[in-house]
């Protein structure tokens, strides 16, 4: 099973039906990816729960003054079977600049605005506008 499509899928699900909280199975890379979005403005509040047979991330999703989620879609770009991996020069805006791409480089993981900006190429993870 992959964990982070899983939890991907679990907030863009959770995004569509308008709940407020969900939680999803713990992993340092899932931590990695929603404290990312955290800090690019797409969730609330992120938080670890439990002990390491159920540890678990609670996450607060975020959604606009009229309703609408702040995440309208997330798309996982590399699978277990098949990994994307883009050059600095050959990672692309999504959506033309209103979405972005997390990629998993040797300096951890950062947006597509952050590897073109610091040069460093890696595995796209997912996108998300």
């Amino acid at each position: 099973m992959d964990r982070v499509a899983d939890m991907l899928t679990t907030i863009n699900n959770a995004q569509v039906v308008s709940k407020k909280q969900i939680s999803v199975p713990y992993s340092e890379f899932n931590f990695k990816i929603v404290e990312l979005l955290k800090r690019e403005g797409y969730l609330l509040n992120i938080e670890k729960k439990g002990r390491v047979p159920n540890k678990k991330i609670l996450i607060d999703l975020k959604y606009r003054e009229d309703g609408i989620p702040m995440i309208s879609k997330v798309r996982k770009v590399s699978k277990q079977g098949q990994r994307i991996y883009k050059t600095s020069s050959d990672i692309k805006p999504v959506k033309s600049g209103y979405g972005f791409s997390i990629v998993s480089t040797s300096k951890g993981l950062m947006t597509n605005k952050e590897a073109r900006r610091n040069k460093v190429g890696g595995e796209i993870i997912c996108e998300i506008w």
